[in-house]
């Protein structure tokens, strides 16, 4: 993968250099194995802590909270590189990513005090409690309640599809916090403590017969007042803007990367032009994918929340991944195809590229408002 031009700058390259020397480190000394969907799929918590020792967690965080004062774009640099060689981020990647800049954002000095330090250290493991299974990408129609209890709350309620949440310590919560006749209102956001009584988690295996996803209950769970986020009842605005992180980062276009990488190498030894032409076309559109990447990540280092945008990435990112599982289906040779292959790996996933994160018509809804307002 190339480095543009215009972001060898700001000391972006040598982010890039030195990530990519450690992640060439550590796969030949057999710390990890390369995969696809590894930011989903490869929990590695001691793997997550070498990242951290090496200043790679919450990196455009404050650095009075662990973290490294650094821009988003800088973020991406590494994130790029982690992705690429197919890393097991699994572990500190929700937290990493879109809880602690919410908690930026939105939580109170408390809150950011007792939580953010732990994320940088990879302590704090956090899985995302939006889903619910009769609200999946309509998250306006979640039914998880959360109710006032002296000077706290408390939480019941279910979740699902809940990735990491068996090894999560902490969960995010979005949940109905007043009753109101518009269901994009009394809305808000919570830190759970996933060692609380009255929290559930049930697994669930999916095809591959991997545990990652699971079912959570919350039945009447207690929740400190300061571990609300923001501000009560503001829930879906905010919402709005975390998923700005969540969709916006270079995992929605660089989880089949592994897979991409090693058909080059196989066209390349069989000298098969025709496919190598194709493939050249999928590198050419990951090109302008990664520029938009860059264009969300620098809107966000402007307190934007590219809500458009990023929906915008995530739809066309996944259009992409999924097209270069079929190019590996149909010029399938030496690869392999069993559940442990690069292509296998890929396959599996690929069934979850268009769901998480919101469906297809969610994202071209949100895309058709930003265009209908221009």
């Amino acid at each position: 993968m190339t480095i543009d031009s215009d972001v060898v700058d700001n000391g972006l390259e040598e982010i890039r250099i030195r990530v990519r020397t450690l992640t060439d480190q550590w796969r030949t000394t057999g710390l990890y194995d390369p995969r696809s969907d590894s930011w989903v799929r490869s929990f590695d918590l001691d793997f997550s802590k070498q990242l951290a020792e090496h200043g790679l967690i919450g990196m455009t965080w404050p650095t009075r909270y662990g973290g490294g004062g650094l821009s988003n774009v800088a973020r991406l640099t590494a994130t790029e590189e982690l992705l690429r060689a197919g890393a097991p981020v699994a572990a500190h990647w929700i937290a990493d990513r879109q809880i602690g800049p919410s908690i930026l954002r939105h939580g109170s000095e408390q809150l950011k005090e007792e939580i953010l330090p732990g994320i940088t250290r990879a302590d704090h493991l956090f899985c995302l409690g939006m889903s619910e299974p009769e609200a999946g990408s309509d998250l306006a129609a979640v039914r998880t309640v959360a109710r006032r209890d002296g000077a706290g709350w408390r939480i019941t309620g279910r979740k699902v599809w809940t990735s990491g949440a068996h090894r999560a310590t902490h969960a995010y919560v979005l949940a109905r916090s007043e009753k109101t006749e518009r269901k994009h209102d009394g809305l808000s956001e919570f830190v759970v403590d996933m060692s609380e009584p009255g929290v559930q988690v049930t697994p669930i295996i999916d095809m591959a017969g991997e545990h990652h996803f699971n079912e959570v209950v919350f039945d009447d769970v207690p929740v400190p007042a300061h571990w609300l986020i923001g501000t009560e009842g503001q829930g879906w605005k905010q919402v709005l803007e975390q998923l700005s992180f969540e969709r916006g980062g270079a995992e929605r276009v660089l989880s089949t990367y592994p897979l991409l990488t090693a058909m080059i190498a196989e066209c390349r030894d069989r000298g098969e032009r025709a496919e190598l032409a194709e493939l050249g076309t999928l590198f050419a559109r990951l090109t302008a994918l990664r520029r938009l990447c860059w264009d969300v990540a620098r809107k966000l280092d402007d307190g934007q929340a590219p809500v458009q945008e990023a929906a915008t990435l995530k739809l066309l990112g996944n259009e992409f991944e999924r097209d270069v599982v079929s190019a590996a289906r149909t010029g399938l040779r030496r690869l392999g195809n069993g559940p442990d292959t690069v292509f296998g790996q890929a396959l599996l996933a690929s069934p979850g590229f268009s769901i998480r994160g919101g469906a297809a018509d969610v994202l071209l809804s949100i895309i058709a408002k930003q265009e209908a307002r221009a």
